[in-house]
């Protein structure tokens, strides 16, 4: 397994994961995602296997004036490639950049009913912090999470 950071000649394979991964309204944009992965405060990870993108996660900060917090906008690992670590090595890998950027802690939102993604935020060391009703959609709640961050090492 290959982790590296995007570049844009993986648009296309990254926005099938996400396709592959979340249906509409719950699916980001195409316009969306492309802004999220071209921001100067947004850092994108990328696991591959075999030169083909399997997961990604992107995490966005505050600029330096503002309060020091980060925020990951998504975690995705195509189904066939899930529970086998790659998901918890693209947190990592998001958090230390995050952590790297200079954001102190670090924050998301889940789908409540999303229990896989919960456990691995759990396991991760994030607190839940509340729920927000209607969050993804009319009656789709999120839990919010969040934890406070030191640096990791990246082998």
């Amino acid at each position: 397994m290959l982790y590296r950071t995007y570049q844009p000649a993986d648009f296309t394979q990254l926005y099938a994961v996400e396709e592959s991964c979340f249906q509409p309204p719950f699916r980001f944009s195409r316009s969306y995602m492309r802004k999220i992965t071209q921001s100067d405060r947004c850092a994108t990870w990328i696991a591959e296997e075999d030169a083909k993108l399997i997961g990604f996660a992107v995490v966005c900060w505050a600029r330096a004036s503002d309060a020091p917090g980060a925020y990951i906008q998504t975690v995705e690992v195509a189904g066939e490639h899930r529970g086998h670590g790659v998901g918890s090595e693209l947190l990592r890998r998001v958090e230390d950049s995050a952590y790297a950027a200079g954001a102190s802690g670090i924050r998301l939102h889940v789908d409540v009913e999303n229990l896989s993604a919960i456990r691995l935020y759990e396991r991760h060391g994030y607190e839940r912090q509340g729920r927000e009703e209607n969050y993804y959609a009319r009656n789709r709640a999120a839990f919010v999470y969040s934890k406070p961050l030191k640096r990791q090492s990246i082998s």
